[in-house]
């Protein structure tokens, strides 16, 4: 499974920022995960194929996640964001056919204060 994320960047507190990440083939759980220097890897959001959702406590009620079934891309709407949210963020896929975890490449988000 290839992933392709985008979306990343500079952003001031207070702003927003859209990461997308598609997929080689069709995937039942999607979503992200992201890390900070000095810290986990720790969830952001996750969907399953058919929208369930889990956030991560720092993001509830700030970030959604979505996805497109059709395109096998994820999307991670993040608004009023804050400087703790700096951290590269990793596109995350999980099929429970196969069981397997797939990571991709990361992408950079810096929040300035």
């Amino acid at each position: 499974v290839q992933l392709q994320a985008s979306g990343g960047g500079l952003v001031q507190a207070g702003g927003y920022l859209r990461l997308s990440c598609t997929t080689s083939l069709s995937i039942t759980n999607m979503g992200w995960y992201r890390q900070s220097p000095g810290n986990q890897r720790e969830l952001v959001a996750t969907i399953s194929s058919n929208g369930t959702t889990v956030y991560g406590d720092p993001v509830k009620g700030r970030f959604t996640i979505s996805r497109d079934n059709a395109k096998n891309t994820v999307y991670l709407q993040m608004n009023d964001l804050k400087a703790e949210d700096t951290a590269v963020y990793y596109c995350w896929t999980f099929n429970l056919g196969t069981l397997y975890t797939h990571w991709g490449q990361g992408t950079q988000v810096t929040v300035s204060s």
